[in-house]
């Protein structure tokens, strides 16, 4: 079974959790970012929308490796909003994500630790809620199957990925269906194998380039 090369994951789509915690209420928003501007524009777009509220704290972390970070306590004490909401996302091992979280002050100050088990939880909380995708390393294949064999070879291929760490790609329907599997490069023999016993040796593989590849979290 191939075990491919693992990457800090990130999340599907954007979430929005809001807990209240005496009397003052935390929205938080995580999103899926491609580079820092685009945290940047999620940050600004929260902003404009809760444009009334005292504090919108955020923390990202971007980068294939989530070899770059930021965070801002935005009017909090210092080290009790954004260090404690990076600390959330790089104990999840996530990167390419941004977490804005918007204080409505109550009227009941919370303390320092109040403050840092607020954002932390707020944060928490929230990526509870968001799908995760995992990044990995995997070796692209693809072959020519005639229109006859295709449904089967695809019911074949749907099934494998499944067992072994792989992702299928687009299947194109030309002259012929050409079919494209993402896989972990120590599972490239065992599919080789599997698909010459499902083809009766009539496909031939073509081995492409290693990308680091999203994989929806089972």
């Amino acid at each position: 079974m191939g075990m491919a090369r693992s990457f800090p994951a990130t999340i599907a789509d954007p979430v929005e959790h809001e807990i209240v915690i005496t009397k003052s209420r935390f929205i938080t928003t995580v999103a899926p970012v491609s580079d820092v501007a685009d945290a940047e524009r999620v940050i600004a777009e929260v902003k404009r929308r809760h444009w009334d509220a005292r504090h919108n704290c955020t923390a990202m972390v971007t980068g294939t490796l989530g070899d770059q970070a930021r965070s801002s306590d935005d009017g909090e004490p210092s080290g009790t909003a954004g260090v404690p909401m990076l600390e959330v996302l790089r104990r999840r091992d996530l990167t390419d994500v941004v977490a804005v979280v918007t204080r409505y002050f109550g009227g009941v100050k919370l303390g320092a630790g109040g403050l840092v088990r607020a954002y932390s939880t707020s944060v928490s909380e929230a990526l509870d809620t968001a799908a995760l995708v995992r990044r990995e390393a995997l070796t692209q294949v693809h072959f020519d199957a005639p229109h006859a064999e295709a449904g089967r070879l695809d019911n074949v291929l749907r099934d494998w990925v499944r067992h072994h760490h792989a992702t299928l790609g687009a299947t194109v329907y030309g002259r012929a269906a050409t079919f494209e599997v993402w896989v972990p490069a120590d599972a490239l023999e065992t599919l080789t194998a599997d698909l010459a016993a499902a083809s009766a040796g009539a496909v031939d593989l073509v081995v492409g380039p290693e990308r680091i590849v999203d994989v929806t979290a089972d």
